[in-house]
């Protein structure tokens, strides 16, 4: 009994050394958002006030993908994650369009404004008015989400002018696998702007920062993100009809697709 109480020992030290190494990371990934976020924040408010409607929006929605895209490279160079996103990039140039992710984290929108520059983003009323993103959105002219009205009228308005929307059609991340049922807003803004629907398929192999998960539960590290395109609609007649459509569309595609099953679990190694 002793003998294997021994054997075991080396390795239940080890373990508990990664799981406050990892405890660690965790936290000094949120503090590096605080940080890239908190500097950003300084930055943006003044320029809200002196730098014209046009030049405010384009510098605050560059602003806010510079500073995504270093805090994506911090964690991945801490370890937390690691990222393929590179399929974004073919979205770069395009045209006005709606994008329409599905929705397993608190980073989805991170990870896509990091990749594309000229993206306007529906956003909680809450969300515009905290302290370390408010001044940002504002300067990039994101849209409020209290106003479902006013929300599609400037949602429209903007996805004219040639820009991207990120809008996720669940409208909350997901709770059941492999996807929620999908509301009807974003065929709604595509309809009255005329312009198409290009969905994204955000996989990862954790739960981690899911609907339940607590912001300080480690996850097994690192997790892995990756983004792939799905297919691009043309702008529908029937908006209800093309939410069904869009959501048997996404159960098909991440069926089999590279994600977490849920209830989320505890950390496990």
């Amino acid at each position: 009994m002793k003998a294997d109480v021994r054997t075991r020992h080396p390795h239940t030290l080890w373990r508990a050394l990664r799981r406050g190494v990892d405890a660690l990371r965790l936290r000094l990934g949120m503090l590096l958002f605080a940080l890239v976020c908190m500097d950003w924040t300084v930055l943006a408010l003044p320029l809200y006030w002196l730098l014209p409607r046009k030049l405010g929006t384009w510098v605050g929605r560059w602003g806010i993908t510079l500073v995504f895209r270093e805090y994506v490279r911090g964690l991945q160079w801490m370890g937390i994650c690691q990222f393929d996103l590179s399929a974004l990039d073919a979205l770069r140039d395009d045209p006005g369009l709606v994008i329409a992710p599905n929705h397993p984290s608190l980073l989805d929108a991170v990870l896509v404004i990091s990749r594309l520059p000229h993206v306007s983003c529906v956003m909680k009323a809450e969300l515009m008015d905290n302290l370390l993103l408010g001044s940002g959105a504002r300067l990039a002219r994101y849209i409020r989400n209290d106003s479902l009205r006013s929300m599609v009228q400037l949602a429209v308005a903007d996805v004219r002018k040639g820009n991207h929307l990120l809008l996720f059609p669940e409208g909350t991340r997901t709770t059941r696998t492999p996807v929620n049922r999908l509301q009807g807003t974003v065929g709604l803004i595509a309809k009255q702007a005329q312009v198409p629907v290009q969905t994204v398929f955000i996989e990862t192999n954790s739960p981690f920062l899911g609907k339940d998960w607590p912001l300080l539960r480690c996850p097994a590290m690192p997790v892995v993100y990756r983004v792939r395109l799905g297919k691009r609609f043309d702008p529908p007649d029937n908006v209800e009809a093309f939410a069904r459509t869009l959501e048997q569309y996404f159960q098909t595609e991440l069926a089999h697709a590279l994600l977490p099953d849920l209830p989320v679990t505890e950390y496990s190694r």
